[in-house]
């Protein structure tokens, strides 16, 4: 018998690692299969974190952040949200992806269930399973003009393994934004059933459609009730190789967050935290003209391919996702390794984000104008020669 844990041995690529892996280092893609732009990280980041490196921040920190930083993610969230968040409930460990690691890790015990409302970021659901979890989706509403969420199909969803519910929002893949009425719904949803609530909430200023910044569980959940509220730097500062992010915690668990990312990650890259700083200090206009650059894009995104008679597509309200549905797609990676080979765009197959999404593909659309208007332009001609 093989001493690897079975949950290891079963792991595979995501629908979207399954499209891209062979064509990275192809010139001519028009990569749309992953979440981030073209666009370099601002100067004013890259030169604060070279200073940083110039001045020796090169050593070990604090393993929830470098007092700095997150002194400054104290004065962001106040400026944003008009909230005084206890220093003691942020932590910044290392990546976002490490936020959700972490606050599953804090919560998830072998056979548990976990509620994800769905579609979701496919890495989610790999989490709860390499923890020895099990994942019961709960799939938004398609339509009739936007996604929404059913709560009744959630309260019917939660059973006596249920240990948590997990929400993205504004969603990556749909552009779904929950409103406060929801959000409050939801959370009072979890404090009768005695559950943790995980809001991935990394999205928080892509808002195409509505107030920036988008409606967040911070400014309902008390300080130490189980509400883990995940963020990060990569999405609306375009930062997403630095992976740096930062999780807003029950006030309870400053230790336990502390030890966790002393035995993930021992800690953020020291100097990689400054550039983090400028950007919540010195970021909003870079914030809003990307903002703006991406709701241009949506709206080429409708117009080009939401017109198409075989696609069906709710207009995204934030994020940088379009997730059309495709009439008479029943295999969406077979579809995705056809755009790839027929006219060199790169997308992500729907059924990586949970059940019932065979029928769509993901495109990512926070890329030049230009270079996205000649790939809509491309998968349309795929979809005129479908059978």
């Amino acid at each position: 018998m093989s001493p690897i844990r079975p949950e290891i041995l079963a792991l595979e690529p995501s629908g979207i690692g399954k499209v891209a892996a062979d064509h990275l280092d192809d010139p001519e893609i028009i990569p749309l299969w992953f979440g981030e732009s073209d666009l370099v990280t601002p100067s004013f980041i890259r030169d604060a974190a070279k200073a940083a490196l110039d001045a020796g921040k090169t050593f070990y920190g604090p393993t929830r952040g470098h007092v700095p930083v997150r002194e400054a993610l104290e004065a962001y969230l106040h400026r944003i949200y008009g909230l005084a968040v206890h220093p003691d409930r942020i932590t910044l460990p290392g990546s976002t992806m490490l936020t959700v690691m972490m606050t599953c890790q804090a919560i998830v015990t072998p056979g548990c269930e976990v509620i994800l409302i769905s579609p979701y970021w496919p890495n989610i659901r790999t989490v709860v399973e390499v923890l020895g979890g099990r994942v019961v989706d709960v799939r938004l509403e398609e339509g009739p003009e936007r996604w929404h969420l059913d709560l009744g199909r959630v309260a019917e969803a939660i059973g006596p393994r249920t240990r948590a519910i997990y929400v993205n929002s504004p969603s990556n893949p749909t552009g779904w934004i929950m409103q406060p009425h929801e959000q409050r719904a939801l959370l009072e949803l979890c404090r009768r059933h005695g559950l943790a609530l995980i809001a991935d909430e990394v999205y928080h200023r892509n808002v195409l459609d509505g107030p920036d910044p988008a409606p967040s569980f911070l400014a309902l959940a008390e300080e130490d009730e189980p509400v883990f509220v995940l963020n990060g730097f990569s999405k609306a500062w375009a930062m997403t190789g630095w992976r740096l992010g930062w999780m807003v915690h029950p006030k309870s668990l400053a230790t336990a967050m502390r030890m966790l990312s002393e035995v993930n990650n021992t800690g953020a890259t020291a100097f990689v935290q400054y550039g983090g700083i400028a950007a919540l200090e010195q970021g909003e206009e870079f914030v809003r003209s990307f903002r703006e650059r991406t709701r241009l894009n949506r709206d080429l995104v409708v117009r080009i391919l939401g017109t198409h008679p075989r696609v069906r597509l709710l207009r995204p309200e934030g994020a940088f996702y379009a997730f059309p549905r495709i009439e008479g797609l029943a295999d969406s990676l077979a579809f995705c390794r056809r755009l790839v080979a027929e006219c060199k765009v790169g997308t992500a197959a729907g059924y990586t984000f949970g059940e019932g999404n065979e029928s769509h593909i993901r495109l990512c659309f926070a890329i030049h104008p230009e270079r996205l208007e000649i790939a809509l332009e491309r998968i349309r001609g795929v979809l005129d020669r479908m059978n």
